[in-house]
Formats: C-alpha cells, structure tokens, sequence
C-alpha cells in the first residue's frame, strides 16, 4: 500500500503523528518511533539558520536537509516542504518537487488553495500535503485565522477546495478549534492540526520546539515534552568544570 493511501486510510480511526526533522540523528530516532510521517519543514529558517521566518529559505537548503533526514529514516515516510517561490508556477513546482523525491523525499507540501499545482502534482504522481491557516511563507504578521465568520467561510471553501483536488493530508494552522473541526467533518483528507485543536485528525509540532530547545518561543498551542535546552546547559557545565579541574580525561577515558 502506498504510503498516502495508509495515511488516509487512518481518518476518524488512528490520530497521526507527525514531526519536523532536518538532520541525520533526529531523523533516525523518529524513524525507530511511533512517528507516521516526517516533515522537512521550513521551520528549518528560525531553528536551525536562527532567521525570524521561513521566507529566506531556499530550495538548496531544503534539499540539503531532505537529503540528511533520509539517510537516518528508512520507514517513515518524509514530505519536504517546498520553500517560497518554488512553486510560483506549476513547471517550476514539478520541477522543483521532483529535486524533493530525488533527494528521499516520498512527498511535498505546500502552503494555500493552489488547485494548478496540486492538480499537477497529482496528475504526475507526487503525492501532496495541503496546508491552510497561517501561511508563514507569505504572512505578514503571525496571527490566528478564521476568526471572524467571513475568514473563516474562506479557510472552509479552501480546505475544501485542497481536499477535492488531490491532497493527501491538509495541515490546518492557528485556526480556532471549532473551525478546525467543521473542516475536517467535510473533508476527505485527514487533517493534521498545529494549533488547530483536539478535532484533527492528526497534530504536528516542530521537534526543536516540543523538546524545548527554543526558549524563546513559546505560543498556546505548544507543549514541551522535554527541556532540553536545561540538560543540555548543565552537561556543558559539567564537562567544563572537568576540563578545567582535570577530572577529564580520567583513567577510563584514555587510550594506554
């Protein structure tokens, strides 16, 4: 069974997990996990280029991402997030989403109701996640959508829209939960929700994020589940309080 067919396969039965990766050891480590899909997002721009959003990333740098987080997972299916402006036209976007599938991807999302290149892909066999909400390649300000009743009757048309076309899974973004969950009862495709809400058929978080590597970000919708960011200043604490006793290197740790 091809990979989207067992993604959709899991709507209103199987909640999906879903995670960023954009490095070897990350990637190996949610492949031997209950992780059903790995994204390279272009999250990549603030937590691992330190920008303060994703609209300087570049397809050079998402290939070179895809191609790490492939070479630790050999299961789980990866989706690369095409960067801005790779898609303006959908030659460019076929184009640019099969660099995605040569580098290891299994997959590409996109962000908003572009029925011409999702239409493509789907014609030529690239599998398509869909993305509606908050668009960061293109917001200006980092706000919830579809608050007021106008707004959030054009997400629905939209996801609607994405959802007929072809899209495997739709990634719903900063959008108040009730939305959330009217969306997904009149779509076909699963939902995976950030900030979203409990009515998605799936959830999505930024590893870095939910492992509590970013200090300084920290929206509603985000749970740490690790604090990484303290483990990580206490180790380096420790080693250079050794090094500078000469406790390390010891007996244990020196070749004889």
């Amino acid at each position: 069974m091809k990979f989207e067919a067992a993604i959709r396969q899991k709507k209103n039965r199987e909640k999906i997990v879903v995670l960023t990766a954009y490095d070897y050891q990350i990637a190996k480590l949610l492949d031997e996990g209950p992780v059903d899909i790995i994204l390279v997002g272009d999250s990549l721009g603030m937590v691992f280029q330190g920008r303060k959003d994703t609209k300087k990333v570049t397809m050079d740098d998402m290939i070179y991402h895809t191609k790490a987080v492939s070479r630790g997972a050999h299961h789980t299916p990866i989706i690369g997030d095409m960067p801005i402006h790779s898609y303006d036209t959908p030659e460019n976007a076929e184009e640019n989403a099969r660099c995605f599938l040569k580098a290891g991807a299994h997959g590409v999302k996109i962000e908003g109701n572009d029925p011409d290149t999702i239409k493509r892909f789907v014609k030529s066999g690239i599998p398509v996640m869909g993305h509606i909400g908050l668009l960061p390649q293109t917001a200006e300000v980092y706000r919830l959508q579809g608050k007021n009743p106008e707004e959030a009757e054009r997400l629905l048309q939209d996801a609607v829209e994405v959802d007929k076309n072809g899209v495997f899974s739709i990634v719903l973004e900063c959008i108040p939960e009730i939305l959330a969950k009217q969306i997904t009862e009149h779509v076909n495709a699963p939902t995976i929700g950030i900030g979203a809400g409990r009515f998605c058929d799936g959830q999505v978080l930024v590893i870095n994020d939910m492992l509590g590597l970013n200090d300084g970000f920290s929206p509603k919708f985000l749970k740490k589940y690790a604090n990484l960011t303290k483990t990580i200043k206490e180790a380096l604490e420790k080693f250079s309080h050794e090094v500078r006793t000469g406790a390390y290197p010891d007996k244990e740790h020196t070749y004889h």
